[in-house]
C-alpha cells in the first residue's frame, strides 16, 4: 500500500532559499510552484532554479510535484520541459476544464520522456480543478489518462467563477464532492484546497476535520506550520489502531493457513474491511504486526 499523501507544501519557484530547504519540514509531498505564485518578469529564473533543485539528491527521495504555468501560456511548454527534463515525479496542471487538457499534457509529456530518455510513462499527472467547468467535467478529466495520479480542487479560482467567496465551506461543499467521487471512481487521490489564514488554527483544524470526514487523501499547504497540525489530525485513534491491528492479524493468519475467508471474534471480515484497516495502520505509522 502507497505512503500516506496529507501534505503537499508549496514552495514558490522563484524562491531559491525554499526551493533547497523546504525537506527539512517533512511533508508528504513538495509542490515546486512555477503559476501563480511566481511573477511574470521572474518565470524564467524560476523554471532553472525549479530544475536546479530537482538535481538535489534529498530531492531524489522525497515525491515532488511541479506546478506549470497553463500549456497554452507562453511558458507552459517551457515549464514541462525543465519539470520533466528535471525528474519531477508528478506535474499538476492548473485551471483543467475538460479531459482534453490533461490528453494534451499527456502527449507532451510522453514526447519528452522519449526525447530525454526517461522511463516512458513514470511522470505523473495531477489535474487541478479551478472552475465551475471544471467541477462539472471532474469525472471525465481524473478517468482522461492513466497517468492520472490525482485531482485536486483549487478553490480561489474556484468561488470567483462561482460568483460568491470563501466562507464556512458551505461554497465549496458541491465542489468538494465532485472531485472527491471523481477521484474515488477513478481510483486516485484527491487534495483539497489551501486554507490561506496561517494565523486561524481553529478554523484550519475545523476544515481539516471536514475534509477528513469526507474522505481526502490530503489538503495543499502554504504554510510549513500547517503540516504537523494536519498530520496530527489525520492521526487515527488508539481505539482505532488497535482495532485495526487486530483485523489484519487475522487477515494474515487466515492467509498462512490458506483460508478463504477472514474471520476476527466469530464474525467474518471483508476484504474492504482489511484494506481500510491496512490504510488506518499506515496513516499511524505504525506497520502490521506479524505473528
Amino acid at each position: 500500500m502507497k505512503k500516506p499523501r496529507r501534505s503537499m507544501l508549496f514552495i514558490p519557484g522563484s524562491n531559491a532559499a525554499m526551493l533547497s530547504t523546504a525537506f527539512v519540514y517533512r511533508p508528504d509531498s513538495i509542490l515546486f510552484d512555477l503559476e501563480d505564485a511566481v511573477a511574470l518578469r521572474e518565470k524564467d529564473s524560476a523554471r532553472l532554479l525549479v530544475f536546479h533543485a530537482l538535481q538535489l539528491p534529498v530531492y531524489k527521495e522525497m515525491e515532488i510535484v511541479v506546478r506549470i504555468n497553463p500549456l497554452d501560456s507562453p511558458f507552459g511548454l517551457k515549464d514541462l520541459e525543465a519539470a520533466v527534463r528535471g525528474g519531477a515525479a508528478i506535474i499538476r496542471l492548473p485551471k483543467t476544464e475538460r479531459a482534453s487538457d490533461m490528453l494534451d499534457l499527456e502527449r507532451e509529456v510522453g514526447r519528452i520522456e522519449r526525447e530525454c530518455g526517461r522511463e516512458p510513462g513514470s511522470t505523473r499527472l495531477m489535474a487541478a480543478i479551478e472552475s465551475a467547468s471544471g467541477i462539472v467535467n471532474a469525472l471525465a478529466i481524473a478517468t482522461a489518462s492513466p497517468r492520472m495520479d490525482s485531482i485536486a480542487l483549487a478553490g480561489f479560482d474556484y468561488v470567483v467563477d462561482m460568483q460568491t467567496q470563501r466562507g464556512d465551506g458551505i461554497e465549496l461543499f458541491y465542489a468538494r464532492c465532485a472531485v472527491l467521487h471523481a477521484a474515488r471512481a477513478a481510483r486516485i487521490d484527491a487534495f483539497d484546497v489551501v486554507f490561506s489564514d496561517v494565523n486561524d488554527d481553529e478554523g484550519f483544524l475545523k476544515e481539516v476535520q471536514l475534509i477528513k470526514r469526507l474522505g481526502f487523501n490530503g489538503k495543499s499547504l502554504i504554510n510549513p506550520r500547517q503540516i504537523e497540525l494536519l498530520h496530527t489530525a489525520f492521526e487515527p485513534t488508539e481505539e482505532e489502531v488497535l482495532k485495526a491491528e487486530r483485523i489484519v492479524e487475522a487477515a494474515e493468519k487466515a492467509e498462512r493457513e490458506g483460508l478463504g475467508v477472514v474471520s476476527l471474534n466469530g464474525r467474518m471480515v471483508d476484504a474492504p474491511v482489511v484494506r481500510n484497516a491496512r490504510r488506518i495502520l499506515q496513516l499511524a505509522g505504525s506497520p502490521p504486526a506479524r505473528t
